[in-house]
């Protein structure tokens, strides 16, 4: 199962892999912004003579043609970073951006994915089947993932393969979940409009502050008293905007929030009730309501077969101990629109290391990651790649 000549590369390349991290990591861009980031990966796969296309506006789609026929399985990384203050700035390689910053670990997925691809390249005329790299931009902003879809991304794939760096998970371990990973991730807006007055003349308003106040506080039965408790759901409101003067009442409040589950009927379920509350709410207080649903990703459900796999190839390139048992989390990863067009699976890198300062939150301003990860997660991406090329996943037991 374990191609050692794979092994022995992603360690030769060992300091290559941290140059090209802590390179991207310095020089962040946002969502459909990666232009840098796109030529740097292109020259990359250019040098290695892997052939590719550049997406449009940003990223990249390559592909290692195997000596040997077969399948083609797809590796994903994605690129873009945040919109975060760099605070722990006395890093070498720290954001030369100011207001941007790799805080989730992007800048280290291509990394790996670049170096995997290298030591993919050195071994294709063993290979029985075809590796497709896809380097996608704004992941951030839950849209790159479908955009690349809609240009071809996993057209003719058979698998596909992703991996995130996990602070909150040990350097170097691996977690892949079978079935729910990452839930699906929606944004919602509630408009109401009342009528605005002076603050001393409440009876001849209707106070939208009260109005918003009253929705805040009921919204939150959606969750606890209308969906089944062993179902997991999140509602979230965010933010709330109210109001332009303190002796004014206000006419407008504007409530923006998040909902979170794994469970499609649910999320359908949510969606309904928040129109339901909003509109009797209102009604209550004889304000106007409208709400915006927007859905951003789906939710992430690995593959029982290829969860599987991934396990198997962890605990033989890294030893059983290797493996975690991560719970899934509420939050969102676009990855999911690649699983909604073929079968694979989304593991989880431990880079968490209180000694090396790097078990911040993602999207923290001091987040950074224990970089004795990084050959795990450039490994782990080859080894999948050679092991369902060779092996598939049907006999996975």
């Amino acid at each position: 199962m374990i191609n050692q000549a794979i092994k022995a590369a992603i360690q030769e390349y060992g300091a290559e892999l941290t140059e090209i991290r802590r390179k991207l990591h310095s020089e962040p861009e946002l969502s459909w912004e990666e232009v840098k980031t796109t030529a740097y990966v292109c020259e990359y796969l250019e040098k290695l003579g892997i052939t590719y296309r550049k997406t449009e506006p940003t990223g990249v789609i390559a592909e290692i043609k195997g000596g040997k026929s077969g399948n083609t399985v797809a590796l994903r990384a994605d690129m873009d970073a945040l919109s975060v203050e760099q605070l722990n700035k006395a890093l070498p390689y720290a954001s030369k951006e100011a207001g941007k910053m790799h805080a989730c670990g992007h800048d280290a997925h291509t990394a790996m994915l670049l170096v995997a691809a290298k030591a993919l390249n050195a071994v294709k005329e063993d290979l029985p089947g075809n590796v497709r790299l896809i380097f996608q931009p704004a992941e951030e902003v839950a849209a790159g993932a479908k955009e690349l879809v809609k240009q071809g991304a996993v057209e003719g794939v058979d698998n596909v393969f992703g991996i995130h760096i996990w602070s909150q998970m040990p350097t170097s371990k691996v977690a892949c979940t079978q079935g729910p990973s990452f839930a699906s991730a929606d944004i919602f807006t509630v408009k109401f409009k009342g009528r605005g007055g002076h603050g001393a003349m409440p009876q001849e308003c209707i106070d939208a502050t009260i109005v918003a106040s009253s929705f805040v506080m009921n919204v939150q039965s959606v969750v606890s008293r209308t969906v089944d408790p062993q179902l997991p759901a999140v509602l979230t409101v965010g933010k709330m905007d109210v109001g332009t003067r303190f002796n004014v009442i206000a006419e407008n409040a504007v409530i923006e929030g998040t909902v979170r589950c794994f469970d499609p009927q649910i999320r359908d379920h949510i969606e309904k009730q928040l129109q339901i509350y909003a509109e009797n709410v209102a009604n209550i207080y004889g304000a106007d309501a409208e709400v915006e649903y927007y859905r951003g990703t789906q939710a992430v459900i690995n593959d029982e077969s290829s969860a599987k796999l991934v396990q198997k190839v962890a605990g033989a390139a890294f030893g059983e101990d290797v493996l975690y048992n991560e719970k899934p989390t509420m939050g969102g990863e676009d990855f999911s629109f690649y699983l909604d067009e073929v079968p694979g699976s989304f593991a989880l890198v431990g880079a968490g290391n209180a000694e090396k300062d790097t078990q911040w939150a993602h999207h923290h301003g001091n987040f950074n990651i224990d970089e004795d990860a990084l050959a795990t997660g450039a490994e782990l991406y080859a080894q999948y790649a050679w092991a369902y090329l060779t092996e598939g996943t049907e006999n996975i037991g």
